[in-house]
């Protein structure tokens, strides 16, 4: 099982990036970077690249909306070559909130989009002249100037089979991912309840899915804090996920709200959400259930983790991707040893 962590993209990103040679030393072996609104992910990516020797750079998540599918596959090759072949491409819709709000671009057909970008992606890794008739994509374009013509990348990618990752949780985004993706990331995974959630979509998608993709990487993400005094450390995730299940979009258009109550939350989805719109966060925040909180970290005692562990194993969990809580630099180096001592 390898161990991921996420970047912090709120602090200070040098800062953060300097200590990213010490978790390539204590056993990290990839790294996640998102792009929400804040600084791009490309140009950071490409600062650890030059900064670490071993370590796996994905992006986690580049949104399919704000780059022509053509600069996604140019980008993806580019990070892979100032790496030397260490790049994933992470992809996912993102969100209207973020999409229309500001970049300004339609949320539109996000499975029928996400389907052609990979297609294309891969067509231009593999240098092929880029011709593509989609519903959603066309090259060379039809109309416009007339004089746009088939063209193929011009350097030599270090890969023509980029890994390629999908940030997905709805059931037709998850088929689609076991279809044609390296790997699925899915975010609140509660393994005793994935099966139940996921398992029709993943098993649909499978049985379409080309043998030379190899095994759908799963990627689970995880708070983890390791002793007998680390359950406050529980609590902290309250507000994210109330973040998430109440404020992530309207009524009717929350993906992670409609996520809770497939778990079975129905009815505090419903109330998280109805106080977090109402500007109410705390009283959202201390109704996120405390078994969700549970099941989906890697939090108590060493025992008590080995048991999500074998968990997380069991549910088909190849990449665990942590967050760390500890008070130190140290501690959370010492963090990152030990699950990969008990991952292993």
């Amino acid at each position: 099982m390898r161990i991921g962590m996420a970047l912090n993209y709120s602090g200070g990103f040098k800062e953060t990036v300097a200590e990213l040679g010490d978790y390539e030393k204590a056993g990290l072996d990839i790294v996640f970077v998102a792009e929400v609104y804040t600084f791009d992910a490309v140009s950071q990516m490409g600062y650890i690249a030059a900064r670490t020797e071993r370590l796996q750079i994905a992006s986690g998540i580049l949104p399919i909306y704000s780059r022509t599918p053509a600069l996604l596959a140019m980008t993806a090759a580019g990070l892979d070559y100032v790496s030397d072949g260490r790049f994933t491409l992470g992809i996912g819709a993102s969100g209207p909130q973020v999409i229309e709000g500001f970049h300004g671009v339609p949320y539109t057909a996000p499975l029928g989009r996400t389907r052609e970008i990979i297609e294309i992606c891969r067509k231009v890794w593999r240098r092929e002249r880029l011709e593509h008739s989609g519903k959603h994509y066309t090259m060379p374009l039809q109309g416009g100037t007339g004089l746009g013509k088939p063209l193929k990348l011009i350097n030599h990618p270090v890969r023509e089979r980029i890994p390629i990752v999908i940030a997905a949780i709805g059931p037709q985004n998850v088929e689609l991912t076991a279809e044609l993706a390296e790997g699925w990331e899915p975010i609140f995974f509660m393994p005793e309840k994935s099966g139940d959630v996921w398992g029709a979509s993943l098993a649909a998608g499978k049985s379409r899915r080309d043998p030379a993709l190899g095994e759908l990487d799963i990627i689970a993400q995880a708070v983890l804090a390791i002793g007998d005094d680390v359950d406050d450390v529980l609590e902290l995730g309250r507000p994210m996920a109330a973040l998430y299940i109440g404020g992530m979009g309207a009524k009717g258009k929350n993906f992670y709200n409609d996520l809770a109550r497939r778990y079975g939350y129905e009815k505090e989805a419903e109330q998280i959400q109805d106080l977090y719109l109402e500007g109410k966060k705390d009283e959202a925040a201390a109704l996120v259930p405390r078994e969700l909180l549970e099941k989906m970290s890697l939090v108590g005692s060493e025992g008590h983790v080995r048991e999500r562990l074998a968990a997380m194993r069991e549910a088909g969990v190849t990449t665990l991707n942590v967050t760390p809580f500890a008070r130190t630099h140290e501690e959370r180096l010492a963090l990152i040893e030990k699950i990969k001592d008990l991952a292993a």
